[in-house]
Protein backbone atom coordinates (compact mmCIF):
# COMPACT_ATOMS: atom_id res chain seq x y z
CA UNK A 1 0.00 0.00 0.00
CA UNK A 2 1.06 3.76 -0.77
CA UNK A 3 0.89 6.57 1.90
CA UNK A 4 1.05 9.74 -0.44
CA UNK A 5 -0.70 12.72 -1.33
CA UNK A 6 -3.56 12.67 -3.88
CA UNK A 7 -4.34 14.80 -6.54
CA UNK A 8 -7.59 15.50 -8.48
CA UNK A 9 -9.21 18.57 -9.86
CA UNK A 10 -12.07 20.99 -10.20
CA UNK A 11 -13.04 20.34 -13.26
CA UNK A 12 -16.83 22.80 -13.50
CA UNK A 13 -15.46 25.68 -11.22
CA UNK A 14 -12.58 27.83 -11.29
CA UNK A 15 -10.75 28.52 -8.30
CA UNK A 16 -8.23 30.59 -7.34
CA UNK A 17 -6.39 29.90 -3.68
CA UNK A 18 -5.00 32.95 -1.17
CA UNK A 19 -2.67 31.59 1.60
CA UNK A 20 -2.50 33.58 4.15
CA UNK A 21 1.09 32.94 5.61
CA UNK A 22 2.59 36.75 6.48
CA UNK A 23 2.27 36.04 10.38
CA UNK A 24 5.13 36.90 12.79
CA UNK A 25 4.67 33.47 14.90
CA UNK A 26 5.95 34.91 18.50
CA UNK A 27 5.22 31.73 20.25
CA UNK A 28 7.70 29.82 18.00
CA UNK A 29 10.35 32.19 19.50
CA UNK A 30 12.75 31.25 16.31
CA UNK A 31 14.30 33.64 13.74
CA UNK A 32 13.00 31.04 11.44
CA UNK A 33 9.27 32.56 9.93
CA UNK A 34 6.63 30.03 11.15
CA UNK A 35 4.98 29.23 7.94
CA UNK A 36 8.83 27.00 7.37
CA UNK A 37 8.71 25.04 10.71
CA UNK A 38 8.40 21.33 9.47
CA UNK A 39 5.87 18.68 10.38
CA UNK A 40 6.30 15.68 8.55
CA UNK A 41 10.01 16.86 6.87
CA UNK A 42 7.81 19.38 4.79
CA UNK A 43 7.68 22.97 5.97
CA UNK A 44 3.97 23.54 7.24
CA UNK A 45 3.43 26.50 4.08
CA UNK A 46 4.57 23.34 1.42
CA UNK A 47 2.21 20.87 2.96
CA UNK A 48 -0.71 23.52 2.20
CA UNK A 49 0.87 24.81 -1.12
CA UNK A 50 0.81 20.92 -2.38
CA UNK A 51 -2.74 20.61 -1.71
CA UNK A 52 -3.00 23.61 -3.59
CA UNK A 53 -1.65 22.35 -6.16
CA UNK A 54 -2.92 19.53 -6.14
CA UNK A 55 -6.59 21.13 -6.58
CA UNK A 56 -5.57 22.17 -9.98
CA UNK A 57 -5.99 25.75 -8.59
CA UNK A 58 -5.90 28.33 -11.53
CA UNK A 59 -3.93 30.51 -9.25
CA UNK A 60 -2.14 30.55 -5.79
CA UNK A 61 -1.28 33.84 -4.04
CA UNK A 62 0.77 33.30 -1.36
CA UNK A 63 0.52 36.55 0.99
CA UNK A 64 3.54 37.00 2.82
CA UNK A 65 4.87 39.61 5.58
CA UNK A 66 7.51 38.05 8.24
CA UNK A 67 10.22 37.01 6.77
CA UNK A 68 9.28 38.02 3.58
CA UNK A 69 12.35 36.92 1.77
CA UNK A 70 13.00 33.93 3.06
CA UNK A 71 9.40 32.51 2.59
CA UNK A 72 9.24 33.02 -1.25
CA UNK A 73 12.81 32.43 -1.77
CA UNK A 74 12.21 29.02 -0.65
CA UNK A 75 9.05 28.01 -2.55
CA UNK A 76 10.55 27.96 -6.18
CA UNK A 77 12.70 24.41 -4.42
CA UNK A 78 9.23 23.10 -3.74
CA UNK A 79 8.74 22.75 -7.32
CA UNK A 80 4.79 22.53 -6.79
CA UNK A 81 3.76 22.55 -10.66
CA UNK A 82 1.34 25.30 -9.83
CA UNK A 83 1.28 29.20 -10.38
CA UNK A 84 1.93 30.73 -7.36
CA UNK A 85 2.82 34.06 -7.03
CA UNK A 86 3.44 36.18 -3.91
CA UNK A 87 2.04 39.55 -2.31
CA UNK A 88 2.98 41.62 0.22
CA UNK A 89 1.37 42.18 3.76
CA UNK A 90 2.85 45.18 5.69
CA UNK A 91 2.02 46.03 7.86
CA UNK A 92 0.46 42.96 9.03
CA UNK A 93 -3.19 44.00 10.27
CA UNK A 94 -5.10 41.07 10.30
CA UNK A 95 -6.26 38.20 8.21
CA UNK A 96 -8.99 40.56 6.02
CA UNK A 97 -6.29 42.96 5.37
CA UNK A 98 -4.08 39.80 4.19
CA UNK A 99 -6.55 38.52 1.61
CA UNK A 100 -6.99 42.33 0.58
CA UNK A 101 -3.57 42.35 -0.58
CA UNK A 102 -3.85 39.73 -2.49
CA UNK A 103 -7.15 40.98 -4.77
CA UNK A 104 -4.98 42.40 -7.08
CA UNK A 105 -3.45 39.18 -8.20
CA UNK A 106 -6.82 37.26 -8.61
CA UNK A 107 -8.84 36.59 -11.64
CA UNK A 108 -11.67 37.96 -10.83
CA UNK A 109 -13.87 35.05 -11.47
CA UNK A 110 -14.93 32.05 -9.99
CA UNK A 111 -14.16 31.26 -6.39
CA UNK A 112 -11.76 32.55 -4.25
CA UNK A 113 -10.43 29.81 -1.31
CA UNK A 114 -8.88 31.31 1.79
CA UNK A 115 -6.10 28.98 3.86
CA UNK A 116 -3.74 29.57 6.64
CA UNK A 117 0.01 28.65 5.68
CA UNK A 118 0.00 27.50 9.41
CA UNK A 119 -2.87 24.81 9.19
CA UNK A 120 -0.84 22.11 6.80
CA UNK A 121 -2.62 18.91 7.05
CA UNK A 122 -5.76 20.32 5.37
CA UNK A 123 -7.27 17.97 2.81
CA UNK A 124 -7.73 17.97 -0.86
CA UNK A 125 -11.21 16.16 -0.18
CA UNK A 126 -12.36 18.24 2.42
CA UNK A 127 -11.45 21.69 0.28
CA UNK A 128 -13.14 20.11 -2.76
CA UNK A 129 -16.24 19.66 -0.89
CA UNK A 130 -15.99 23.39 0.42
CA UNK A 131 -15.46 24.75 -3.37
CA UNK A 132 -18.72 22.72 -4.51
CA UNK A 133 -20.63 23.64 -1.65
CA UNK A 134 -19.74 27.58 -2.08
CA UNK A 135 -20.83 26.76 -6.42
CA UNK A 136 -19.93 30.30 -7.01
CA UNK A 137 -22.96 31.40 -5.53
CA UNK A 138 -22.52 31.21 -1.75
CA UNK A 139 -20.16 32.07 0.90
CA UNK A 140 -19.17 28.46 2.83
CA UNK A 141 -17.34 28.05 5.99
CA UNK A 142 -15.65 25.08 7.00
CA UNK A 143 -16.42 24.75 10.98
CA UNK A 144 -15.69 22.23 13.28
CA UNK A 145 -17.16 21.81 16.56
CA UNK A 146 -13.80 21.42 19.37
CA UNK A 147 -14.23 20.49 23.47
CA UNK A 148 -12.61 23.48 24.42
CA UNK A 149 -13.02 26.18 21.89
CA UNK A 150 -11.20 28.76 23.67
CA UNK A 151 -9.15 31.21 21.11
CA UNK A 152 -10.99 30.73 18.12
CA UNK A 153 -13.66 32.49 16.46
CA UNK A 154 -17.39 30.85 17.00
CA UNK A 155 -20.19 30.45 14.54
CA UNK A 156 -23.68 32.59 15.14
CA UNK A 157 -26.62 30.60 14.37
CA UNK A 158 -30.03 31.95 13.74
CA UNK A 159 -32.90 30.23 15.27
CA UNK A 160 -33.09 28.40 11.95
CA UNK A 161 -29.56 27.06 12.46
CA UNK A 162 -28.28 29.83 9.43
CA UNK A 163 -25.11 31.06 9.54
CA UNK A 164 -25.55 34.65 10.57
CA UNK A 165 -21.53 35.74 12.12
CA UNK A 166 -18.58 35.19 13.21
CA UNK A 167 -16.92 36.59 16.44
CA UNK A 168 -13.87 36.28 17.52
CA UNK A 169 -13.23 35.34 21.05
CA UNK A 170 -11.94 38.30 22.28
CA UNK A 171 -15.33 40.12 21.30
CA UNK A 172 -17.22 37.37 22.10
CA UNK A 173 -19.96 38.04 24.71
CA UNK A 174 -19.78 34.98 27.30
CA UNK A 175 -23.18 33.54 25.77
CA UNK A 176 -21.06 33.22 22.50
CA UNK A 177 -17.87 32.05 24.53
CA UNK A 178 -20.40 28.96 24.97
CA UNK A 179 -20.63 28.11 21.56
CA UNK A 180 -18.46 25.24 20.34
CA UNK A 181 -18.79 25.20 16.86
CA UNK A 182 -16.01 27.33 15.51
CA UNK A 183 -14.44 28.58 12.11
CA UNK A 184 -11.39 26.89 11.19
CA UNK A 185 -10.42 29.63 8.98
CA UNK A 186 -10.50 27.99 5.95
CA UNK A 187 -13.45 30.00 3.66
CA UNK A 188 -14.29 29.80 -0.22
CA UNK A 189 -16.67 32.62 -1.56
CA UNK A 190 -17.80 33.95 -4.73
CA UNK A 191 -14.39 35.94 -6.43
CA UNK A 192 -16.22 39.53 -6.92
CA UNK A 193 -18.68 39.08 -4.16
CA UNK A 194 -15.48 38.63 -1.81
CA UNK A 195 -13.74 41.44 -3.41
CA UNK A 196 -16.91 44.15 -2.32
CA UNK A 197 -17.12 42.81 0.70
CA UNK A 198 -13.21 43.22 1.61
CA UNK A 199 -13.32 46.88 0.29
CA UNK A 200 -15.71 47.36 3.66
CA UNK A 201 -13.71 46.07 6.15
CA UNK A 202 -13.67 48.03 9.30
CA UNK A 203 -11.03 47.61 12.28
CA UNK A 204 -13.58 48.84 15.40
CA UNK A 205 -12.81 46.04 17.17
CA UNK A 206 -10.89 44.45 20.27
CA UNK A 207 -7.46 43.82 18.27
CA UNK A 208 -7.92 47.09 16.22
CA UNK A 209 -7.41 44.69 12.85
CA UNK A 210 -9.28 44.02 9.87
CA UNK A 211 -11.06 40.59 10.57
CA UNK A 212 -11.78 37.97 7.10
CA UNK A 213 -14.42 36.71 9.15
CA UNK A 214 -16.67 39.98 9.11
CA UNK A 215 -17.81 39.24 5.71
CA UNK A 216 -19.50 36.61 6.76
CA UNK A 217 -22.24 39.68 8.46
CA UNK A 218 -22.12 41.44 4.98
CA UNK A 219 -22.96 38.23 2.98
CA UNK A 220 -25.78 38.02 5.54
CA UNK A 221 -26.38 41.81 4.93
CA UNK A 222 -27.00 40.70 1.06
CA UNK A 223 -29.31 37.95 1.60
CA UNK A 224 -26.15 36.00 -0.19
CA UNK A 225 -26.41 31.90 1.63
CA UNK A 226 -23.87 31.66 3.97
CA UNK A 227 -22.75 27.56 4.18
CA UNK A 228 -21.12 25.92 7.05
CA UNK A 229 -19.25 22.88 6.18
CA UNK A 230 -18.39 20.71 9.40
CA UNK A 231 -16.12 18.52 9.54
CA UNK A 232 -15.53 16.00 12.21
CA UNK A 233 -11.22 15.66 11.49
CA UNK A 234 -9.29 17.84 14.03
CA UNK A 235 -6.47 17.75 12.37
CA UNK A 236 -7.15 18.86 9.43
CA UNK A 237 -8.00 22.25 10.79
CA UNK A 238 -5.21 22.13 13.57
CA UNK A 239 -2.57 25.67 13.72
CA UNK A 240 0.70 25.97 14.49
CA UNK A 241 1.53 28.57 17.39
CA UNK A 242 4.35 26.98 19.38
CA UNK A 243 7.04 23.95 19.63
CA UNK A 244 4.56 22.32 21.36
CA UNK A 245 1.49 22.06 19.09
CA UNK A 246 4.06 21.55 16.37
CA UNK A 247 4.91 18.26 18.35
CA UNK A 248 1.93 17.39 19.36
CA UNK A 249 0.94 17.63 15.44
CA UNK A 250 3.76 15.70 14.26
CA UNK A 251 2.89 13.15 16.69
CA UNK A 252 -0.63 13.28 15.68
CA UNK A 253 -0.06 12.98 11.84
CA UNK A 254 2.92 10.21 12.41
CA UNK A 255 0.07 8.05 14.42
CA UNK A 256 -2.36 8.48 11.65
CA UNK A 257 0.46 7.17 9.13
CA UNK A 258 1.53 4.57 11.20
CA UNK A 259 -2.20 3.32 11.72
CA UNK A 260 -2.27 3.23 8.14
CA UNK A 261 0.20 0.97 7.26
CA UNK A 262 -0.36 -1.48 10.08
CA UNK A 263 -4.02 -1.70 8.42
CA UNK A 264 -2.65 -3.19 5.36
CA UNK A 265 -0.67 -5.39 6.69
CA UNK A 266 2.66 -3.72 7.58
CA UNK A 267 4.08 -4.94 11.26
CA UNK A 268 5.32 -1.67 13.11
CA UNK A 269 7.66 -2.44 16.02
CA UNK A 270 6.16 0.02 17.76
CA UNK A 271 3.71 2.78 16.44
CA UNK A 272 4.21 5.37 18.56
CA UNK A 273 8.34 5.08 17.13
CA UNK A 274 7.65 5.50 13.41
CA UNK A 275 8.48 8.77 11.60
CA UNK A 276 7.49 9.14 7.53
CA UNK A 277 7.83 12.17 6.04
CA UNK A 278 7.34 11.69 2.38
CA UNK A 279 6.11 8.67 0.64
CA UNK A 280 6.05 5.14 1.84
CA UNK A 281 5.02 1.91 -0.64
CA UNK A 282 4.60 -1.38 1.01
CA UNK A 283 4.24 -5.03 -0.14
CA UNK A 284 3.34 -7.96 1.82
CA UNK A 285 4.55 -8.84 4.80
CA UNK A 286 7.07 -6.13 5.87
CA UNK A 287 8.22 -5.54 9.01
CA UNK A 288 9.73 -2.37 10.45
CA UNK A 289 11.11 -1.70 13.87
CA UNK A 290 11.87 1.03 16.01
CA UNK A 291 12.50 4.41 15.77
CA UNK A 292 13.13 4.28 11.91
CA UNK A 293 12.04 7.22 9.40
CA UNK A 294 11.69 6.96 5.83
CA UNK A 295 11.98 10.52 3.45
CA UNK A 296 11.47 11.11 -0.03
CA UNK A 297 9.91 7.88 -2.00
CA UNK A 298 10.93 5.01 -0.45
CA UNK A 299 9.38 1.32 -1.97
CA UNK A 300 10.06 -2.21 0.20
CA UNK A 301 9.09 -5.00 -1.62
CA UNK A 302 7.89 -8.46 0.06
CA UNK A 303 9.46 -9.39 3.14
CA UNK A 304 11.63 -6.63 3.30
CA UNK A 305 12.62 -6.28 6.91
CA UNK A 306 13.97 -3.05 8.19
CA UNK A 307 15.97 -3.10 11.69
CA UNK A 308 16.09 -0.43 14.17
CA UNK A 309 17.14 2.92 13.96
CA UNK A 310 17.36 3.03 10.08
CA UNK A 311 17.25 6.33 8.33
CA UNK A 312 16.21 5.93 4.85
CA UNK A 313 15.41 8.27 1.61
CA UNK A 314 14.12 7.83 -1.73
CA UNK A 315 15.26 4.35 -2.01
CA UNK A 316 13.87 1.12 -3.98
CA UNK A 317 14.31 -2.01 -1.59
CA UNK A 318 13.54 -5.32 -3.25
CA UNK A 319 11.89 -8.40 -1.95
CA UNK A 320 13.23 -10.35 0.86
CA UNK A 321 16.05 -7.87 1.54
CA UNK A 322 17.30 -6.87 5.18
CA UNK A 323 18.56 -3.51 6.21
CA UNK A 324 20.24 -4.50 9.78
CA UNK A 325 20.13 -1.70 12.25
CA UNK A 326 21.51 1.70 12.38
CA UNK A 327 21.89 1.75 8.36
CA UNK A 328 21.45 5.54 6.30
CA UNK A 329 20.20 5.08 3.12
CA UNK A 330 20.07 8.25 1.11
CA UNK A 331 18.80 7.97 -2.20
CA UNK A 332 18.25 12.11 -3.11
CA UNK A 333 18.03 12.62 -6.92
CA UNK A 334 20.06 9.55 -7.96
CA UNK A 335 18.06 6.89 -5.86
CA UNK A 336 19.14 4.31 -4.34
CA UNK A 337 17.98 0.38 -5.12
CA UNK A 338 18.94 -2.84 -2.72
CA UNK A 339 18.46 -6.08 -4.58
CA UNK A 340 16.11 -8.79 -3.42
CA UNK A 341 17.51 -10.92 -0.83
CA UNK A 342 20.52 -8.11 0.05
CA UNK A 343 21.71 -7.77 3.65
CA UNK A 344 22.92 -4.02 4.62
CA UNK A 345 24.16 -3.19 7.50
CA UNK A 346 24.54 -2.76 10.71
CA UNK A 347 25.91 0.47 10.86
CA UNK A 348 26.46 0.70 6.85
CA UNK A 349 25.72 3.72 4.10
CA UNK A 350 24.22 4.02 1.03
CA UNK A 351 24.57 7.06 -1.20
CA UNK A 352 23.01 8.42 -4.19
CA UNK A 353 23.28 6.19 -7.05
CA UNK A 354 24.36 2.91 -5.38
CA UNK A 355 22.55 -0.34 -7.15
CA UNK A 356 22.76 -3.21 -5.69
CA UNK A 357 21.92 -6.43 -7.26
CA UNK A 358 20.48 -9.66 -5.78
CA UNK A 359 22.35 -10.96 -2.21
CA UNK A 360 24.78 -8.21 -2.39
CA UNK A 361 26.12 -7.97 1.55
CA UNK A 362 27.08 -4.44 2.21
CA UNK A 363 28.31 -5.14 6.20
CA UNK A 364 28.96 -2.53 9.32
CA UNK A 365 30.67 0.67 8.52
CA UNK A 366 30.74 0.30 4.73
CA UNK A 367 29.94 3.29 2.11
CA UNK A 368 28.74 3.14 -0.66
CA UNK A 369 28.45 6.17 -3.60
CA UNK A 370 27.46 5.81 -7.22
CA UNK A 371 28.82 2.24 -7.59
CA UNK A 372 26.84 -0.64 -9.17
CA UNK A 373 27.31 -3.92 -7.22
CA UNK A 374 26.34 -7.02 -9.48
CA UNK A 375 24.22 -10.06 -8.05
CA UNK A 376 26.54 -11.77 -5.11
CA UNK A 377 29.21 -9.03 -4.52
CA UNK A 378 30.24 -8.57 -0.84
CA UNK A 379 32.09 -6.00 1.00
CA UNK A 380 31.21 -7.16 4.59
CA UNK A 381 33.46 -4.41 6.50
CA UNK A 382 35.07 -1.60 6.62
CA UNK A 383 35.33 -0.54 3.04
CA UNK A 384 34.41 2.39 1.07
CA UNK A 385 33.24 1.90 -2.24
CA UNK A 386 32.45 5.20 -4.95
CA UNK A 387 31.88 5.60 -8.73
CA UNK A 388 32.66 1.51 -9.09
CA UNK A 389 31.36 -1.13 -11.26
CA UNK A 390 31.74 -4.52 -8.76
CA UNK A 391 30.99 -7.85 -10.77
CA UNK A 392 29.20 -11.11 -9.69
CA UNK A 393 30.29 -12.80 -6.40
CA UNK A 394 33.48 -9.87 -6.18
CA UNK A 395 34.48 -10.17 -2.34
CA UNK A 396 35.99 -6.50 -1.01
CA UNK A 397 38.14 -6.48 1.69
CA UNK A 398 38.28 -4.88 5.20
CA UNK A 399 39.17 -1.59 5.35
CA UNK A 400 39.77 -1.00 0.91
CA UNK A 401 38.67 1.93 -0.90
CA UNK A 402 38.50 3.07 -4.43
CA UNK A 403 40.12 6.33 -4.37
CA UNK A 404 37.84 8.15 -7.16
CA UNK A 405 39.00 11.20 -6.46
CA UNK A 406 41.97 13.34 -8.22
CA UNK A 407 41.64 16.52 -6.86
CA UNK A 408 39.26 18.20 -9.76
CA UNK A 409 37.55 15.01 -11.25
CA UNK A 410 36.02 11.80 -10.17
CA UNK A 411 37.01 8.42 -11.82
CA UNK A 412 35.42 5.32 -12.27
CA UNK A 413 37.00 1.58 -10.84
CA UNK A 414 35.67 -1.15 -12.68
CA UNK A 415 36.03 -4.64 -11.04
CA UNK A 416 35.59 -7.61 -13.20
CA UNK A 417 33.14 -10.64 -11.72
CA UNK A 418 34.78 -12.90 -9.23
CA UNK A 419 37.78 -10.20 -8.38
CA UNK A 420 38.96 -10.79 -4.38
CA UNK A 421 40.26 -7.52 -3.16
CA UNK A 422 42.69 -8.34 -0.08
CA UNK A 423 42.10 -6.13 3.38
CA UNK A 424 43.47 -2.53 3.29
CA UNK A 425 43.46 -1.97 -0.44
CA UNK A 426 43.79 1.04 -2.12
CA UNK A 427 42.37 1.06 -5.79
CA UNK A 428 43.49 3.98 -7.86
CA UNK A 429 41.04 5.32 -10.74
CA UNK A 430 40.36 5.11 -13.18
CA UNK A 431 41.40 0.99 -13.08
CA UNK A 432 39.92 -2.34 -14.18
CA UNK A 433 40.50 -4.97 -12.09
CA UNK A 434 39.91 -8.14 -14.33
CA UNK A 435 37.61 -10.72 -13.49
CA UNK A 436 38.74 -13.45 -11.44
CA UNK A 437 42.05 -11.45 -10.54
CA UNK A 438 42.88 -11.56 -7.16
CA UNK A 439 44.66 -8.56 -4.78
CA UNK A 440 46.71 -9.05 -1.97
CA UNK A 441 46.37 -7.61 1.43
CA UNK A 442 47.80 -3.85 1.83
CA UNK A 443 48.24 -3.50 -2.14
CA UNK A 444 47.99 -0.15 -3.81
CA UNK A 445 46.87 -0.56 -7.24
CA UNK A 446 47.43 1.78 -10.33
CA UNK A 447 47.46 0.30 -13.41
CA UNK A 448 44.79 -2.01 -14.44
CA UNK A 449 44.99 -5.74 -14.11
CA UNK A 450 44.99 -8.81 -16.51
CA UNK A 451 41.74 -11.43 -16.01
CA UNK A 452 42.83 -14.19 -13.49
CA UNK A 453 45.77 -12.43 -12.20
CA UNK A 454 47.59 -12.03 -9.18
CA UNK A 455 48.23 -8.35 -8.19
CA UNK A 456 50.62 -7.27 -5.13
CA UNK A 457 52.05 -3.96 -4.44
CA UNK A 458 53.33 -3.22 -1.87
CA UNK A 459 57.08 -2.26 -0.45
CA UNK A 460 59.08 -5.24 0.60
CA UNK A 461 59.49 -6.20 4.39
CA UNK A 462 62.28 -4.73 6.35
CA UNK A 463 63.21 -5.90 9.92
CA UNK A 464 65.74 -3.96 12.16
CA UNK A 465 66.84 -6.56 14.65
CA UNK A 466 67.11 -4.99 18.55
CA UNK A 467 66.20 -1.87 17.67
CA UNK A 468 65.72 0.59 20.56
CA UNK A 469 62.31 2.29 20.24
CA UNK A 470 63.23 6.28 21.48
CA UNK A 471 63.03 7.08 25.50
CA UNK A 472 60.96 10.44 25.94
CA UNK A 473 63.69 12.88 28.08
CA UNK A 474 66.82 10.79 26.60
CA UNK A 475 69.57 12.83 25.47
CA UNK A 476 70.38 12.75 21.99
CA UNK A 477 73.67 11.28 21.19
Amino acid sequence: MTIAPTTSSLSSIAVDVVVMAAGKGTRMKSRLPKVLHRLAGRPLLAHVLRTAAGLGARRVVVVTGHGAEEVEAAIPAWQLGADVRCVRQSPQLGTGHAVQQAVPALAGDGVVLVLSGDVPLIGQDTLRALVEASGGERLALLTIELPDPTGYGRVLRDAAGGVQAIVEHKDATEAQRQVREIYSGVMAAPARALAGWLARLSNYNAQGEYYLPDVVGMAVAEGLPVVAQKTTDALQVAGINSPAQLAALERDWQRRQAERLMDAGVRLADPARFDLRGELDCAADVEIDINCIFEGRVSLGEGVRIGAHCVISDACIEAGAVIHPYTHIAGEAAGVVVGAGALIGPYARLRPGAQLGREVHIGNFVEVKNSILADGAKANHLAYLGDATVGERVNYGAGSITANYDGANKHRTVIGDDVHVGSNCVLIAPVTIGAGGTIGGGSTVGKSTEPGALTVARARQVSFANWKRPVKGAKKP
